[in-house]
């Protein structure tokens, strides 16, 4: 009885080959599970459901898109290029934009007031998007709802603030009156353009404007009612530009820093202070004057390699696309200000990004960026200088694609 018990087999132990190997076969089947989830889920941001079976599938569809891309290479002047190039030529296939046809276009709506001018770019937004693909005359197809009502033309008009905001009103309520897009969600899916800051202000008559609908601003500072991850930061473009385009041309540029404007802000008042009479800083207490010879002002990005651009009576500055078009690395001195693109774009890499408490610091800082840091960042300007242009028709990759990118971005993530 003993012998036979000893002769029979061990149970098999926790260790034995047997449980090893199932083991491994288990972890290797929850590791490939987890890899197939993970690749669904960022295909599934990358590629939403398409209704069409003619859609190919998205495997194919990236080597198509990253074989038929317009950027110059894959640079990380973008957070993340290939996610941008994918998003990019899906946004061109699919996004639609509704356009309230209501407001007479010689009063306040439908039509830019003018194309030229520190506020360009909201007179360009009204033009291009009736130019481009994007827009759909059929409501039941559109992903987003722009109100076209221009602050701008108001102001042209002389129409004061308080007036401002009762026409706003007035427009938007007969709006929601009229159609049943608003109600569906609240104005959630529903957006307006407005680069000058009266226009923000114009709006506050509303809450549910403010607090529900897209606002596509040239102001953006989110310490005052902008929300970054709902609005839109619209680029503050100086159209038209007075020279050409500078780039590739850092042997030329041999002044450190320069910055020449009004003192209608306090960074720009102690910026002046501190700073106008330093022998390698080029610091003006105020406008160059333009007696003083043409087009000085201009000529003075190409000759620098660091272009200030303190806030103003707002966060932003049309300093700062001066400086990417003339090829001037930018120093963004402003507090709050969520830059144009920058969930798009790496600013660090073609910027200089600044507290306004350092501005007491400012030369050193500019000085201990070493030159080949300092032709880096210049590259890179260069690779982003189209994106911070406008043009009519519209460009591909210009200033107009890329807030339409930024809207389609907004559009993924409503929720109602």
């Amino acid at each position: 009885m003993t012998a036979a018990k000893s002769a029979q087999p061990p149970p098999p132990s926790s260790s034995s080959p047997i449980n090893l190997s199932l083991r491994g076969s288990l972890l290797a089947l929850a590791t490939l599970t987890l890899i197939s989830f993970t690749y669904l889920s960022l295909n599934s941001l990358h590629f939403p459901l398409q209704s069409s079976s003619s859609t190919p599938p998205p495997t194919l569809l990236s080597s198509k898109v990253l074989e038929e891309s317009d950027l110059e290479q894959l640079s990380d002047v973008y957070h993340s290029a290939e996610v941008f190039s994918l998003n990019y030529a899906e946004m061109e296939r699919r996004f639609k934009v509704y356009i309230y046809p209501d407001g007479d276009p010689n009063t306040f709506y439908q039509t830019p007031r003018k194309l030229t001018g520190k506020y360009a770019s909201e007179g360009y937004f009204f033009q291009n998007i009736r130019e481009s693909g994007f827009r759909t005359e059929d409501p039941d197809r559109a992903d987003l709802f722009f109100i076209p009502i221009s602050c701008h033309k108001m102001r042209g008009k002389g129409t004061s603030y308080e007036n401002m905001t009762v026409i706003v009103q007035n427009y938007v309520e007969s709006l929601i009156s009229k159609y049943p897009y608003w109600n569906r969600t609240l104005g959630a899916d529903h957006f307006f353009v407005t680069c000058h800051d009266v226009g923000v202000r114009a709006t506050e008559g509303l809450p549910l404007l403010v607090k529900n609908s897209i606002r596509v601003v040239c102001s953006p500072s989110y310490d005052v009612g902008f929300i970054p991850h709902k609005d839109v930061a619209l680029p503050q473009v100086l159209q038209p530009f007075a020279l050409p385009a500078g780039g590739n041309d850092v042997e030329n540029r041999t002044s450190l820093g320069f910055w020449a404007g009004h003192r209608n802000s306090k960074i720009r008042v102690i910026l002046a202070r501190v700073w106008e009479n330093d022998t390698e800083l080029d610091i003006a207490n105020n406008r160059i004057n333009r007696a003083t010879g043409h087009l000085v002002y201009q000529k003075k990005f190409y000759r620098t390699k660091f272009c200030i651009c303190p806030g103003g009576s707002q966060v932003n500055s049309a300093r700062i696309t001066d400086s990417i078009h003339y090829g001037c690395i930018p120093v963004i001195l402003s507090n709050y200000y969520d830059l144009p693109f920058n969930d798009i774009l790496d600013w660090r890499k073609f910027s200089v990004i600044l507290k306004e408490n350092d501005v007491y610091r400012l030369k050193q800082i500019l000085k201990d960026i070493s030159n080949s840091e300092f032709v880096a960042l210049h590259e890179n300007l260069v690779k982003v200088q189209k994106h911070f242009q406008w043009n009519s028709p519209p460009v591909k990759y210009d200033a107009f694609h890329m807030v339409m990118y930024d809207l389609w971005l907004r559009h993924h993530v409503i929720k109602y």
